[in-house]
């Protein structure tokens, strides 16, 4: 079996989203010192729906491509369905992760919600503090690679 799976593949040789977006309405950016994946997320918001996303991320292949997923699964949504996409949904619609990856769509995860957070905070919007738990940072797990 494949380490990775042909969509995981097909996200990190064609990443979608890909890019900045100069005048975002909020912007997250989460990342892990230890095995240096950081994702920069940027979203435009037109009446509570995000009107598009970009991302950039530097980082291993499972981190594009959990970027470059996460960005699909919530273009076109209310902020609301977006503050719901969790790493595991990312992990499934790539058709999964190794175990030792899975931290990458924890990132996309925390991403999204950091950059949701940002544009509540810029727009004076009030907001339940429990859907924007700290990001883990340094804290995951990671895992040396063969």
């Amino acid at each position: 079996m494949a380490l990775y799976s042909e969509k995981v593949m097909d996200h990190f040789n064609n990443p979608r989203n890909v890019g900045i977006i100069e005048d975002a309405d909020g912007v997250g950016e989460v990342g892990n010192a230890r095995c240096g994946d950081i994702m920069k997320i940027y979203l435009k918001i037109e009446n509570g729906i995000i009107a598009d996303v970009k991302f950039k991320t530097f980082g291993c292949g499972s981190a594009i491509a959990s970027s470059s997923m996460a960005t699909e699964l919530i273009k076109g949504k209310p902020l609301s369905q977006a503050l719901e996409l969790t790493n595991k949904a990312v992990a499934e619609a790539l058709d999964g992760l190794p175990a030792h990856k899975m931290h990458c769509s924890v990132l996309a995860e925390e991403a999204i919600r950091s950059a949701i957070k940002d544009y509540y905070d810029k727009n004076g919007i009030a907001y339940d503090k429990a859907q924007f738990p700290e990001p883990h940072g340094d804290e995951h797990e990671h895992f040396e690679e063969d």
